[in-house]
């Protein structure tokens, strides 16, 4: 491996847009650092992208900072970020609870501070670093039945945008991608049988958008980046 090859952390690895981010991430030249909070699921991944395992709860500030100190010491300073989490029970102001809420500003948003106190500060101090954020269409819009999630992504948006005015000048390129519809899953085939996969948000589409946006030049960086189905109502 090159001296040359970037670092790049993966936060919340599975068999959808984290683990094809992880897969594109690897092809186009970095080092991997995949996390997620277990670590066991994450050997296939590992032996697919010769990527370092690593487990991290992206609710708990001291998880983050544990796994972030595993990786810098195995592999050294972090580059790129994806952080593909999310969490919040779905249902009305009727059907959620007050942990929905808490569950999804936890994990969307609380969880992304920390991350991006403890490493984007040095990127900027480097004049190089990316953060790439999967975001959901409940950021910009909220629906009865998103009542918690919508603002636990809604908060996440607000502070991507912070962070993409505050450390854009220093070089770091913060972008949020909108998934709007759903991911194709074996968990969402298997709810959803009778729907074609055309209608489901394809996962290496996702990670080309990602590539996309980390290929970026610096004199058109795009900050928000949305991407549906052809066939989503929206």
């Amino acid at each position: 491996m090159s001296k040359n090859t970037k670092n790049a952390l993966v936060v919340g690895v599975g068999p959808g847009l984290g683990g094809a981010a992880a897969r594109r991430l690897a092809a186009d030249g970095y080092r991997v650092a995949l996390a997620a909070r277990n670590v066991d699921k994450l050997s296939e991944f590992a032996a697919e992208t010769g990527g370092l395992a690593v487990a991290m709860d992206a609710t708990e500030p001291s998880s983050i900072e544990a796994g972030i100190t595993q990786v810098e010491e195995e592999l050294g300073e972090i580059h790129t970020v994806v952080w593909n989490v999310g969490g919040g029970g779905f249902g009305d102001l009727e059907k959620v609870g007050i942990e929905a809420l808490e569950l999804a500003f936890d994990t969307n948003t609380r969880g992304l501070f920390a991350l991006a106190k403890r490493l984007v500060p040095a990127m900027a101090a480097r004049g190089d670093g990316a953060l790439i954020i999967t975001g959901a269409t409940a950021s910009l819009r909220g629906k009865p039945f998103t009542t918690a999630f919508a603002a636990g992504k809604a908060a996440q948006r607000s502070l991507a945008q912070s962070l993409a005015r505050q450390y854009g000048k220093q070089g770091v390129h913060v972008a949020l991608i909108i998934i709007d519809g759903m991911v194709d899953l074996p968990s969402t085939r298997e709810r959803m049988p009778n729907t074609p996969q055309e209608a489901f948000v394809s996962p290496e589409g996702y990670a080309d958008a990602m590539s996309f946006l980390l290929n970026q030049r610096r004199g058109a960086w795009t900050f928000e980046l949305d991407i549906r189905p052809h066939v989503e109502n929206w």
